[in-house]
């Protein structure tokens, strides 16, 4: 029995299906564990656990949940790596900015400078033994918004194995993961649409063939904050603080592990693209589609027989 459900949570649309005899009982486990982690990671609710570390910073560890704990380790090391576009200390930065919510605004390069200061991620200590987290400056934030939609979607899909769903898929905002076969489709492949930037959502570009693997799309077109003549995007350069510039409209991993297709968007939008590309082909089990702002379609090597 195939069973669907479009769950509103995480400031985006889920849209959970399953085939299986209890599917019902199944997506609503998911809506908990949906619920719950949002509840742990969120970084727009003071209350959550991350929110208690950001409050904390400058001030003392907080003793986290081991899922709370990894997702930041894996956050930092990283956001760590020469080069990475990737970190998840960026929040100070995310939070004035705030582009996607009614209250967004341009802050001024004096007060991006002195925010610039406390988004070292460096300055967040991990101690394994009590499985803490100390963010060392007074001001400092974790965001783990470029993070935890891919772990989320992982842990999902551990779940749904162990529940021995045949066949399945979770669409966290455009981060998905497919299980099994495509029911009805002959040849297993899910079809996944890659979003054409200048139309309306919904209309694909591209379309892959997809077989039990992760599809994650980081865009420029999604969220923009207008001021005067300018339009500025959502997705923030660590190094400087502003918008990314890029020739890109999107870029797409797909990866086994959700987690890394937000990992390889994140530390590499924003890079020129003969880079990027190069960097994905030396990545193994992870291959890349880009779509620049001309329209133009660029994909490594592996993705070429998953085009339809």
């Amino acid at each position: 029995m195939q069973e669907s459900k479009i769950i509103h949570l995480m400031g985006t649309v889920i849209e959970v299906s399953v085939v299986h005899e209890n599917a019902k009982a199944i997506i609503s486990n998911v809506e908990k564990m949906l619920k719950m982690y949002e509840q742990r990671f969120s970084a727009n609710d003071s209350g959550s656990e991350l929110g208690q570390v950001n409050q904390a910073a400058g001030i003392q560890p907080v003793a986290v949940h081991p899922d709370l704990f990894e997702l930041v380790q894996i956050g930092k090391k990283h956001s760590c790596e020469a080069g990475s576009l990737l970190n998840i200390a960026i929040g100070p930065l995310v939070q004035t900015w705030r582009i996607g919510f009614s209250d967004a605004r341009v802050p001024d390069d004096v007060e991006i400078q002195q925010l610039l200061e406390i988004t070292n991620p460096e300055n967040i200590i991990l101690d394994p033994k009590t499985q803490s987290i100390y963010l060392i400056k007074p001001g400092m934030k974790i965001d783990l918004g470029a993070l935890a939609k891919g772990y989320i979607a992982d842990r999902v899909i551990d779940y749904l194995r162990a529940e021995a769903v045949t066949s399945g898929l979770i669409n966290l905002g455009g981060n998905l993961v497919v299980i099994g076969p495509a029911p009805r489709r002959e040849d297993g492949n899910w079809r996944i649409g890659i979003q054409n930037p200048t139309k309306k959502r919904g209309d694909s570009q591209v379309v892959l063939k997809v077989s039990n693997q992760s599809v994650v799309t980081s865009g420029v077109y999604e969220r923009h904050l207008k001021k005067e003549s300018q339009s500025y995007h959502h997705i923030l350069n660590p190094e400087t603080g502003y918008p990314v510039e890029t020739d890109m409209a999107s870029l797409t991993i797909v990866s086994t592990q959700s987690v890394d297709g937000e990992i390889w968007t994140t530390r590499l939008f924003g890079k020129p693209i003969p880079y990027i590309l190069e960097q994905i082909e030396q990545l193994p089990g992870i291959e890349g589609l880009i779509i620049t702002q001309t329209g133009h379609v660029l994909i490594t090597s592996g993705l070429k027989e998953k085009l339809v």
